[in-house]
């Protein structure tokens, strides 16, 4: 914990989403972290949980002391309210937050929300400024879209999942959670805040259909030019940026560390060899066939000879895209990292002092900031509720019919 930056001091500078207020319906890690760069930029999220447990990702390991690491990391800047939607109460419940709501964001299977009663068509007729976004596998319509899946699925499907891998072994399961993050919860928030821009035009919200599915395909922009213009099908370690070219790869260094080379541009590739000695490669940076495997030898042996940090204090002063691969305790222990504010702490009612991931996106006018720790299940119920007229006594009574 002593690699930890100070939590940010008390904000005196306005917040980009102040007043924006958000229903979060979604659990696990698509909506969490969209919901939460919405919470750090300032909106008001409500989370929305089920009474009996709650969000499933607070009991993902590894635990802290009572709650998962992940959800601790996920959650910050948000509250927790507990409602059984299955119940004609804690419909009635939700049906008079959205009143008041500017985005109502779920994850469920399509048809769900109709099911309970609570679609989109009956909820902007209660409130026609609401801007719903419904994140799910494969969209809300075409022959997929009630298909289970997770994160691999969808890369799988989307035609991604092959450019993972060495040539000739097959894909490999990447690791980081790409279709869900980078197809769902990126694309969630860029249709969130693009519905309310038009809202601000047109006065309507209206519905946001994000698929992880579609999502991961739009990442092909890149690789997916190999088969659209040229007819090659692209796959792990058979095309230049992954894993076929020399001079962009990754390297074994003699005390087991890797390092990361990528030499794009033919003055970097110039300036490498020079550095290292090997001249006679100069005019050929992008070698196929025999010639390919041979320079990958040629560097992997090079790159054996002295360790990785003797690698990078080495090629420093050479001023190229090189540099080393970080564990995670070295990447958070960064000087860069930290200057850049990426590992932050703040205290937690039950967890004591907490890690927390900085907001990627620096702003001059509105910075973001750590406010309020993770919400324990259920914490602001009685706020939440008191604030849209329910009664003490009411509110005892909805917990006792364990509608909260």
């Amino acid at each position: 914990m002593n690699a930890l930056t100070p939590t940010s001091t008390p904000r005196t500078t306005p917040l980009a989403l102040a007043g924006l207020k958000v229903l979060d319906l979604t659990r696990l890690l698509p909506g969490a972290f969209c919901s939460l760069m919405l919470a750090d930029l300032g909106a008001d999220v409500l989370k929305i949980e089920q009474p009996e447990g709650g969000d499933y990702n607070r009991t993902f390991p590894p635990l802290n002391r009572a709650e998962s690491g992940s959800f601790l990391l996920l959650n910050r800047n948000k509250k927790s309210l507990t409602l059984n939607l299955k119940s004609e109460d804690g419909r009635a419940i939700l049906l008079k937050l959205v009143k008041d709501a500017d985005v109502l964001l779920e994850g469920f299977r399509p048809g769900v929300m109709d099911r309970l009663g609570l679609g989109y068509d009956t909820l902007a007729e209660i409130n026609p400024r609401l801007v719903y976004c419904a994140i799910s596998g494969y969209g809300q319509d075409g022959p997929s879209r009630l298909k289970p899946g997770h994160d691999l699925n969808y890369l799988a499907e989307a035609g991604a999942l092959q450019l993972f891998g060495k040539a000739g072994e097959g894909p490999i399961v990447p690791g980081l959670s790409i279709a869900d993050v980078g197809g769902g919860s990126l694309m969630a928030s860029t249709g969130i805040l693009a519905a309310l821009l038009a809202r601000a035009t047109t006065g309507r919200g209206q519905f946001v259909d994000v698929s992880m599915h579609d999502g991961a395909m739009s990442w092909l922009s890149l690789h997916g030019a190999d088969h659209l213009f040229a007819g090659i099908e692209p796959k792990g370690g058979e095309r230049p940026f992954i894993g076929q070219a020399p001079c962009y790869n990754v390297y074994a260094c003699a005390d087991g560390k890797y390092v990361a080379l990528g030499l794009i541009e033919e003055h970097f590739w110039h300036r490498f060899c020079d550095a290292v000695g090997l001249p006679e490669l100069k005019d050929e940076q992008w070698p196929r066939g025999d010639r390919e495997t041979a320079q990958k030898a040629t560097l992997a042996e090079l790159f054996a000879r002295k360790s990785r940090d003797e690698w990078v204090a080495q090629l420093e002063a050479a001023d190229i895209p090189f540099g080393p691969v970080f564990s995670m305790a070295e990447a958070f222990d960064d000087p860069h990292a930290r200057h850049r504010q990426m590992l932050l702490s703040m205290e937690h009612p039950v967890e004591g002092t907490i890690p927390q991931l900085g907001f990627p996106v620096k702003y001059s006018g509105t910075p973001c900031t750590l406010r309020t720790p993770p919400p324990l299940l259920g914490e602001h119920n009685g706020e939440v509720l008191a604030g849209i007229g329910y009664s003490e006594d009411e509110i005892t009574a909805l917990k006792a019919g364990k509608v909260i």
